[in-house]
């Protein structure tokens, strides 16, 4: 891709600096002295509409009730699975969970279910930052990962890959037609229609996440997918 000109798209904000009136979401914005102030890195940001709003640069999952995530079982319990879901918290997701029923020992083999290096979708049904958090695979389009990609991202700028009103990612689908789901943890699942679509995709969310604070991204990214698609002949 052409290299370009890099504007920033808003002003960087470092933490205990004030952030005004701009939106942002806790803890990444406290007030402090009845003053709202930054607690990580961020940017302020403004938008078409003339809005205001904080968005943080670095920071890590903190998991919350509600969420879907993308998680990798790294060890196999008595009862239940222990999942990373790229945050400081390890997850828990119980066999009586995954499998809908109570478990039978006699006749449930828990490593023929899920083992580890297997990729899952969940729901943080419970975490009060004093026990694991908990998940859930009973839902809708959950369950354990068996196609496609995973790639993990930097969790503060998923906002940044769905882009306002989801616009980025609709870009990132129509262009490749690729299937995407970003999910709030950071990771990210991609199915492809062949390895060559399935490559520039990663590359253009490789390149949001290292961009996400300069201005014309989506312009850049739409460039760049179909000058790839022009060499790769897809």
């Amino acid at each position: 891709m052409e290299s370009e000109e890099r504007q920033l798209a808003g002003r960087i904000v470092v933490p205990g600096e004030p952030v005004d009136d701009a939106g942002g979401e806790e803890p990444y914005v406290a007030s402090v002295g009845g003053v709202r102030r930054a607690t990580v890195v961020g940017m302020i940001r403004e938008s078409e509409e003339g809005g205001r709003t904080f968005v943080k640069l670095k920071g890590v999952y903190i998991p919350e009730p509600g969420h879907v995530v993308i998680g990798l079982i790294t060890s196999v319990g008595i009862m239940n699975w222990f999942v990373d879901i790229n945050s400081p918290y390890t997850a828990v997701l119980s066999v009586q969970d995954f499998l809908g029923r109570p478990f039978n020992p006699a006749v449930d083999d828990m490593s023929a279910l899920l083992k580890v290096g297997d990729y899952i979708k969940a729901k943080v049904v419970a975490f009060d930052k004093t026990r694991s958090p908990t998940l859930t695979v009973q839902g809708e389009g959950l369950g354990r990962i068996v196609r496609g990609k995973v790639i993990e991202i930097s969790p503060a700028k998923v906002p940044r890959v769905l882009g306002r009103k989801r616009s980025m990612l609709q870009v990132l689908e129509e262009k490749t037609g690729c299937s995407i789901f970003v999910a709030r943890n950071g990771r990210i699942h991609l199915e492809c229609p062949n390895e060559d679509l399935e490559a520039i995709a990663v590359m253009a969310i490789k390149i949001i996440e290292e961009e996400a604070h300069t201005s014309g991204l989506t312009r850049r990214i739409i460039k760049f997918i179909e000058e790839e698609r022009k060499v790769r002949e897809v």
